[in-house]
């Protein structure tokens, strides 16, 4: 047995386990691409997990995991030369298709990035962690998109790519990378909590989940962005965290003067009673209990909506529905066009 990691060791301890407990594991390939691996060759990964059971017995789990190895052609490095137009204009990389893109899980991958964003927090400034995770972004839209050199109005990525920017985008305005309005103790708490959930629950950390509750539709997912924040809506967000129950100006102003207690405004009162259900059933299948907070459009607990919203609107904008952001951070937009103009340079 093999010491290995920064720890120099093949074992791990942890204090307990439970079935929701999700714990990542990285691997750096130490293979020199100056000798390639035998085509056809696989890899074979197998933890040994022992704990003891609630019945007090001790248990011994075996998973082995087994896989094939990917070699990049010689002379494949990105952008060789400018891609040559195909019969829809732009020839595609993925006419060659490399089995690392078609396997990318971006979810996945979104949740790893964040877990060693946190723990490099613990000694790096968090200017350097963002730096790094900016380097991390361009390098991997550099090798994997497809594109022209220097032009960025050229740069695509594929379906397995194309959500993982805008995962990186709401990573860094996180509260795991912003320590603004928290606390040593509150900080600690979320990325104590980053750490162990799978990846589902990750990504609703670092991505909120938005629904939209109108008269004009039933509940429907919602982009998280400024322009979702209607007068005549309610909103549902859900941070892992916390559940926000957002009412649009008017919505708030029709619930104020009692509407929904008469018999013939019966819609109205259901369209308030909605998101209030649907958040109690997120509570009740979440532990730790999120904080509830019900609030209004321009009252102060509002914040805890429009913090996490994209500012595709602030008070610099010009026109453009939805509620402004009173902001100086980028909106995705802009991040994205950042990313294209960095990644294509030759």
């Amino acid at each position: 047995d093999l010491e290995v990691g920064k720890g120099g060791t093949n074992a791990w301890s942890l204090g307990g386990i439970d079935p929701g407990t999700t714990i990542a594991v990285y691997f750096d390939i130490s293979n020199p691409g100056t000798s390639p691996l035998p085509e056809g060759k696989r890899r074979f990964i197998q933890f040994l997990t022992k704990y003891q059971h609630s019945n007090g017995r001790t248990r011994l789990r075996a998973t082995t995991i087994c896989g094939p190895w990917h070699n990049t052609p010689p002379g494949d490095g990105k952008n060789q030369a400018p891609p040559q137009p195909g019969a829809g204009g732009f020839k595609s990389g993925m006419d060659q298709p490399n089995p690392v893109k078609m396997s990318f899980d971006q979810e996945a991958a979104a949740v790893l990035l964040a877990r060693v964003a946190v723990e490099r927090t613990e000694s790096e400034d968090i200017a350097d962690v963002l730096r790094w995770v900016d380097r991390s972004l361009i390098r991997l839209g550099a090798k994997f998109a497809d594109y022209v050199p220097d032009d960025p109005s050229s740069f695509r990525l594929s379906p397995e790519f194309s959500l993982f920017p805008q995962f990186v985008f709401h990573l860094r305005r996180s509260q795991f990378l912003q320590l603004f309005n928290s606390s040593p103790d509150e900080a600690a708490y979320y990325r104590y909590i980053l750490n162990r959930e799978n990846t589902q629950n990750s990504l609703v950390m670092i991505q909120p989940t938005l629904l939209s509750y109108s008269f004009n539709s039933p509940p429907q997912p919602a982009l998280l962005d400024a322009q979702s924040v209607r007068p005549d809506t309610i909103l549902l967000l859900d941070t892992f965290f916390h559940v926000v129950v957002f009412h649009g100006e008017t919505t708030a102003a029709w619930r104020e003067q009692r509407y929904h207690e008469r018999e013939e405004h019966a819609a109205f009162r259901d369209l308030l009673e909605a998101p209030q259900a649907d958040a109690q059933m997120i509570m009740d299948n979440r532990f730790p209990v999120p904080r509830y907070i019900v609030c209004d459009q321009h009252k102060s607990e509002a914040r805890f909506l429009m913090a996490k919203l994209n500012p595709s609107v602030t008070h610099n904008s010009e026109g453009g529905g939805g509620a402004q952001v009173f902001t100086d951070d980028v909106s995705l937009r802009v991040f994205m066009e950042h990313l294209m103009k960095l990644a294509v340079q030759s």
